[in-house]
């Protein structure tokens, strides 16, 4: 009896902290990866065009510069506008979490916490990038997050629709996806 209202306790604690997150029952999608991804091509600055829902993002004028760094590790900074007119910026480290599979990327942060799945799924380099993460939450259910991210500020329609679709091919619910605002966005970002 204990052990139930433990876990009751924990999920019902999950719940409020991943408000407005994608849950979803049983483990996470495993979808195939972008094949002979270079990323030495990805570096530069990316918009984010859509994403699904995270409590980390809630800003405007989303974008991620990758920068390749002497020692070879990539920085990452993330700018995003928040309601108050202030730019927040956060810098984070990709790390090649499968060198297997080099489009499955890591990335954290801050030194204490776990590097999470950045996987890219999809990228012509020049135009678009289609991004998922997702994590297992003690083997009962998962958290979906992904990203269409583009080199301009707005994207094709139909390149949108195409990359939710690619998404939707992989059991990756799209339907809480949603537009990021880049209009009005202040130069210096």
């Amino acid at each position: 009896m204990l052990q139930t209202a433990v876990l009751l306790s924990v999920l019902l604690g999950l719940v409020g902290f991943g408000k407005g997150q994608t849950f979803h029952m049983g483990p996470c999608p495993d979808p195939p990866v972008q094949e002979n991804f270079d990323i030495t091509k990805y570096v530069g600055k990316w918009y984010e065009i859509e994403k699904l829902p995270s409590n980390f993002e809630k800003g405007s004028c989303i974008q991620a510069n990758y920068l390749l760094e002497e020692n070879r590790k990539v920085k990452v900074i993330n700018k995003e506008l928040q309601s108050n007119g202030k730019v927040k910026e956060t810098e984070g480290e990709i790390t090649h979490a499968d060198v297997k599979e080099p489009a499955k990327l890591g990335i954290s942060f801050n030194w204490f916490t776990p590097s999470t799945p950045y996987w890219v799924i999809s990228t012509d380099y020049e135009n678009y990038s289609l991004v998922y993460s997702c994590t297992n939450i003690i083997w009962l259910f998962h958290v979906n997050y992904a990203w269409i991210l583009s080199r301009a500020p707005e994207m094709h329609p139909e390149t949108v629709d195409n990359l939710k679709s690619l998404l939707q091919s992989y059991k990756i619910d799209t339907e809480k996806m949603m537009p990021t605002d880049q209009l009005n966005c202040p130069p210096d970002m």
